[in-house]
């Protein structure tokens, strides 16, 4: 497939370093599109994406709660490529999983500040140039807002509301020729959930219900987010705006 290669600019994939961000970046590459990469921390990771995917993939370092950041980083971006034309944001902390009466305003708080602000302020200097280019937009969200599983509220809350966002932006800005859409991860073997096993939030026993839960009885691959991904983002789906598509493997069905 070759979706992108008419489109001029790049597309700017934020969070490339997790597990989903790598595979959505690859993607976009082997389909044509011009990749611009951030990281919040780990520039080896990048490095070695921006190495693999070739010439002309750069990437940047970006800490989404810093709002002048985001704002310098996505003009010098627009500018070394001469424009946006795709935001995919992928970027998210760890969350660990833990009841909501055990969570701490501060925590919650900077849960948002990283998740919902994160996302804002990336989003709000990325409009003008997706105008320009009636380019689009996913943000990778979480199975989770539409079927809530208990120890996960302070990941799903600031994710809804970053799904709120994005279908505001979809109502206000089609007439500008911009689309936004969602990508709902279920559980994966890799990005979230490979991070949650790691930590011992998810044990065997909670491993064997969760799989029981989903309908195809096996976990997905970051590279099934990845192909959604790709696929909101081209003109194969330029009449699909304000969507949240699941891939979860009928776990919200």
């Amino acid at each position: 497939m070759n979706d992108f290669t008419h489109r001029s600019g790049v597309a700017l994939v934020v969070g490339a370093t997790g597990g989903i961000g790598a595979a959505i970046a690859r993607m976009l590459a082997a389909r044509g599109a011009r990749v611009a990469l951030t990281f919040r921390s780990n520039g080896d990771a990048a490095a070695e994406l921006v190495s693999a995917i070739g010439e002309p993939a750069r990437a940047w370092q970006l800490d989404v709660t810093d709002e002048a950041a985001c704002a310098r980083v996505v003009g010098e971006v627009a500018e070394t490529f001469g424009g946006i034309h795709t935001l995919c944001h992928a970027a998210g902390p760890h969350v660990p999983m833990v009841h909501l009466s055990r969570v701490s305003p501060a925590q919650f708080r900077s849960q948002l500040e990283q998740d919902t602000i994160g996302f804002f302020n990336v989003l709000s200097p990325t409009i003008a140039h997706l105008r320009a280019s009636r380019g689009s937009i996913v943000a990778v969200t979480t199975a989770a807002t539409d079927r809530t599983a208990v120890r996960d509220g302070l990941s799903l809350t600031p994710k809804g509301a970053v799904e709120a966002l994005v279908r505001g932006i979809a109502a206000e800005e089609g007439r500008f020729g911009i689309r936004a859409n969602m990508v709902g991860p279920g559980m994966l073997t890799d990005g979230m959930a490979e991070r949650l096993i790691a930590s011992g939030d998810l044990d065997d026993a909670a491993l064997a219900a969760a799989t029981t839960n989903i309908p195809m009885r096996r976990f997905g691959r970051a590279e099934d987010i990845a192909e959604l991904v790709c696929f909101l983002a081209s003109d194969r789906a330029g009449y699909i705006s304000g969507q949240k598509v699941n891939v979860d493997g009928g776990y919200t069905a």
